[in-house]
């Protein structure tokens, strides 16, 4: 009886050796890539052993289901993932060191039927460079003023304030913020050298995942809603736009135009960025657009979130189109290399175009109404 007890157990370990065994992709080298087809967006990745479980959060799914396809120096696998759903495999080093890795899609978010519905209305201000804000109370003690972010996600602090402001005890488990009436959970909290101006740290657009956010730069407010007001979908003035999701930031669809050369393709919207439009060089040049031709305004040092040093050069463009609208003769930021964010390539669509819009920002059916607002003809910066 005490040997077929054994087996059994043996047999039992083998059933569960079966079901758990994972896909394999072979490697030379650790440096990889993973695609997301729905967006087309790459990430550099790199496969180490000596992590337990390295994890690769996709973005927001905006679908049901999308495909996300690994590739090798050598081998390639897709996987088609569900909304909140996880796949586990293996990346197989030089034949025997063993990478394991997830590729995880967080579970969606909608507060759509919540009742009653709620609509909190809280000040926003915006300063001359363009850095809007709100307070906020971090763990109900340590009022803040804080730049609303959409080019980020979760809460950043800047060391200064964590170092010689924050009374409150920083947990890791949950901490909450609170801005207006409601408390938001579920956030990393970051430090960083730098902030928008006259503000202590950033918040990220997911803090505001499943609900709708309303800016409205004529009233001086902005508004998180659990529905989308239907007055949005009746105006006409509303130009519609699909939201894209990658490495937990979102992009929407633009194009510029120089002549007779046009280019369109995927920017961050990024309400953090106090410039109008920082556009790649080299994948413009990589499509042909004309951006040697450009006419140079002028020429800066700019300093990116960490303190690091960007050089910059500010060139006049012919005519910039979002959703339905055009906006003409903008200067913009050009770099000459490709800067990096998320070990991603993109052009970044900033604050000095967007507050000349009154937005709704729909995470709930990812999609962005927007309307040019009081500001629209407002001078530029580089030509004040």
């Amino acid at each position: 009886m005490k040997n077929f007890s054994i087996l059994i157990c043996l047999f039992s370990v083998c059933i569960i050796n079966a079901q758990k065994k994972l896909p394999v992709i072979k490697a030379n080298s650790g440096q990889m890539t993973i695609r997301e087809e729905d967006n087309g967006f790459t990430t550099d990745w790199n496969a180490d052993p000596k992590i337990k479980l390295d994890v690769y959060t996709t973005s927001k799914l905006d679908t049901r289901k999308k495909t996300i396809t690994i590739k090798t120096d050598i081998d390639s696998a897709s996987f088609t993932i569900k909304k909140g759903e996880n796949k586990d495999f293996i990346v197989l080093l030089k034949g025997k060191d063993s990478c394991m890795t997830r590729i995880e899609s967080l579970p969606p978010k909608n507060f759509s039927n919540i009742r009653p519905v709620f609509h909190d209305t809280i000040k926003l201000s915006i300063n001359e460079q363009n850095t809007m804000s709100v307070k906020a109370i971090l763990n109900k003690t340590d009022t803040l003023i804080l730049n609303f972010d959409t080019g980020s996600s979760d809460l950043t602090l800047t060391r200064e304030t964590l170092k010689n402001k924050i009374k409150s005890s920083l947990k890791p488990g949950p901490n909450n913020l609170q801005i207006g009436n409601k408390t938001y959970q579920d956030f990393r909290i970051y430090p960083a050298d730098l902030s928008g101006h006259g503000t202590e740290g950033r918040f990220g657009w997911d803090l505001f995942d499943g609900m709708v956010v309303e800016l409205d730069y004529d009233k001086g407010v902005m508004v998180v809603h659990s529905q989308l007001p239907k007055k949005v979908k009746k105006d006409k003035s509303y130009s519609k736009l699909a939201i894209k999701y990658f490495n937990n930031v979102f992009f929407v669809e633009s194009q510029i135009k120089q002549g007779n050369n046009t280019n369109t393709d995927w920017y961050l919207f990024d309400t953090g960025y106090q410039r109008t439009v920082m556009l790649d060089g080299p994948m413009l040049k990589e499509k042909e657009f004309p951006v040697d031709d450009l006419k140079e305004i002028k020429r800066v040092i700019m300093k990116g979130a960490q303190g690091n040093e960007v050089p910059v050069i500010t060139s006049g463009l012919e005519a910039f189109t979002l959703g339905k609208y055009t906006l003409k003769n903008i200067p913009v930021q050009v770099m000459s290399q490709s800067r990096l964010v998320s070990r991603s390539r993109m052009h970044i669509l900033g604050n000095e175009i967007l507050k000349r819009f009154n937005v709704f920002f729909d995470f709930q059916n990812n999609l962005i109404y927007l309307k040019p607002n009081k500001l629209i003809n407002e001078k530029y910066i580089e030509q004040s």
